[in-house]
């Protein structure tokens, strides 16, 4: 059993394209769903679960991005890894290796700042405090929260990962799957230390299909853990409207 690491990566610096013309003028980060921020969904998530500090990287509107995090409630430190030196943000495993030196080598909590969900018998939030708390480094190196994909919305396709009973994951592309049942939801527990040995200065960790992921399946070091609830990945415009009216419904 693991401990919720008192640190969290909040992965924030995408361009959003996708997501214009509502990125126009702001990050994606700060996109509003259910008039609060995507951001401040998350950080008051990482909150709940026992997160003290907030590590966040910026580089589309960083500087509006920044003004907003200065305002934050003062429940989390908030730390800013900028990547503006660089011309385009720095991927998933790019943004965690340039922030090695405010994370530290222990276990870290990840967020992607595109992620919404409602647990089943909310209040109280426990899915990230039950991801880390179920997390076991000596048997994987990295622990994804899973959405069953019958409850995920804005999300189109297959589904990403089959898992076996000891909670291992494998992608649906190498185990050559028409489906499969779970959907990664953008937020992990992982032993930081081999991403920060990658070579590469720009890089990403998804999909499981090659990189460090589909290194750490083959090894049967990437593990998940089902969060049971609705999952809403708001990467575009309608996704937006789909959580907003799905977060309303559930007032």
């Amino acid at each position: 059993m693991t401990a919720v690491p008192t640190t969290a990566m909040v992965l924030a610096a995408g361009l959003g394209t996708r997501m214009r013309p509502l990125t126009d003028d702001r990050s994606k980060a700060l996109v509003e769903v259910g008039g609060r921020a995507l951001i401040d969904h998350n950080l008051d998530r990482l909150a709940q679960a026992g997160v003290r500090r907030a590590v966040v990287n910026v580089h589309a509107f960083a500087d509006r991005l920044i003004d907003h995090l200065k305002a934050w409630r003062g429940d989390l430190e908030i730390v800013i890894s900028d990547e503006r030196e660089h011309a385009l943000p720095l991927e998933t495993g790019g943004g965690i290796k340039a922030a090695a030196a405010l994370l530290g080598n222990g276990p870290i909590v990840v967020v992607n700042i595109d992620s919404v969900w409602i647990e089943d018998g909310e209040p109280p939030a426990r899915a990230i405090r039950d991801l880390c708390e179920g997390f076991d480094p000596a048997l994987a190196t990295c622990c994804l929260m899973l959405a069953r994909a019958g409850r995920t919305s804005g999300l189109d396709g297959p589904g990403d990962f089959l898992m076996d009973e000891q909670g291992r994951l494998t992608g649906r592309r190498t185990a050559g799957a028409a489906t499969a049942p779970f959907n990664y939801m953008g937020v992990h527990i992982v032993d930081p230390r081999p991403i920060y040995a990658h070579p590469e200065t720009e890089f990403g960790l998804f999909p499981a299909g090659g990189g460090l992921w589909g290194g750490w399946a083959a090894e049967g070091r990437l593990h998940g853990f089902v969060m049971e609830g609705d999952w809403m990945h708001v990467g575009d415009p309608g996704a937006r409207d789909a959580a907003e009216a799905r977060l309303a419904a559930s007032a």
